[in-house]
């Protein structure tokens, strides 16, 4: 019996000195885990980079191709278009959420950021517009002028439309990308140049193929297209700044005849996110052709391809060619 109580009572002891050791060894490899995560970079782990709407999510996916660890997420719906007094969604807060980097075009698009600032204000923004030269708003909506009075105006945000703003923005949101992920600065610094190369040969593209068209006079029903004209030597006679579906004044729908026969009926173009009720009735009105001009601010939401910013580009150079190559209606 004496040899069988000594037995039960070693049994035991190496089982808690067992478990002891466990314990204590689980306890350091948690300890050394924990310090392991807290070096890491940021970028180590995985990154959430949201856009705020598809123009800059399209300039981050060339950014980002092929970066490991990095996500982007585009804050609104790819068919949402511009972001025109937009409403945060409860949605979007969701995603703003689990951001690491916001990264927005700037320039007064994104309305709501102040909201954003205040819900998260330690959240990294990236303005994609700084150092771009902006076009004043004056009150009747025409964007024609740049700001050199130093005085407060309202501008046009739709800088992304000349491919020469669209290489300062590209070079912002790297800056910004790199200067939050250093671990990943040198694939993001490749992907900048690569894209740049492409869009600078973009710009030359779209100089040399709007050079010597015929006609310059352009009539749009979105204010989107001031910057583009600018950067290709384009007219905008005058852009019928309203929504889509907003029935003219028979005062201002005289008034647009007017300017339009005047004109010789330069041809009207309407965005293919609308269909524009008042250009059909200037059309009718006035013998001038309708054609389409996309802004780049809607396109797939699933394996959308990296050039899809240059290929539309080069489509609305082709409809613009055709458009100011025909004859005149006068």
């Amino acid at each position: 019996m004496k040899t069988k109580t000594q037995i039960v009572c070693l049994l035991p002891d190496k089982g808690n000195a067992f478990r002891k050791e466990r314990k204590s060894f689980m306890k350091k490899m948690l300890a050394a885990l924990l310090a392991a995560l807290l070096l890491l970079p940021a970028c180590a782990m995985a990154e959430t980079v949201v856009t705020s709407f598809y123009p800059i999510y399209l300039f981050t996916l060339n950014l980002t191709e092929g970066v490991e660890g990095m996500t982007v997420r585009n804050l609104t719906a790819p068919g949402t278009g511009c972001l025109h007094d937009y409403q945060l969604q409860t949605g979007d807060m969701k995603t703003l959420a689990v951001a690491d980097v916001f990264l927005i075009n700037g320039a007064g698009m994104e309305s709501y950021l102040t909201n954003v600032m205040d819900a998260f204000p330690d959240l990294p923004v990236v303005d994609a517009s700084e150092g771009v030269a902006l076009l004043a708003e004056d009150e009747d909506g025409q964007h024609d002028h740049e700001d050199e009075d130093g005085h407060d105006h309202a501008y046009n945000a739709h800088i992304w439309l000349d491919a020469g703003n669209a290489q300062i923005m590209v070079e912002n949101l790297a800056r910004g990308l790199m200067a939050h992920c250093p671990e990943q600065a040198e694939q993001i610094a490749a992907n900048r140049d690569a894209y740049l190369a492409r869009l600078a040969a973009l710009d030359e593209e779209l100089t040399e193929g709007l050079r010597d068209l015929p006609r310059r006079d352009v009539i749009t029903f979105h204010e989107a297209f001031p910057y583009f004209a600018k950067a290709y030597g384009l007219n905008v006679a005058t852009v019928v700044n309203r929504d889509p579906d907003e029935a003219l004044s028979p005062a201002k729908l005289a008034e647009l005849v007017r300017l339009v026969k005047s004109l010789g009926a330069p041809p009207l173009f309407v965005e293919p996110q609308y269909e524009d009720v008042a250009a059909q009735t200037i059309a009718r009105e006035t013998g001038a052709a309708i054609y389409t001009l996309d802004p780049v601010v809607t396109g797939p939401e699933e394996n959308v391809p990296l050039s899809y910013y240059e290929d539309t580009m080069r489509d609305n150079m082709r409809v613009l060619q055709q458009a100011l190559s025909a004859e005149s209606n006068d």
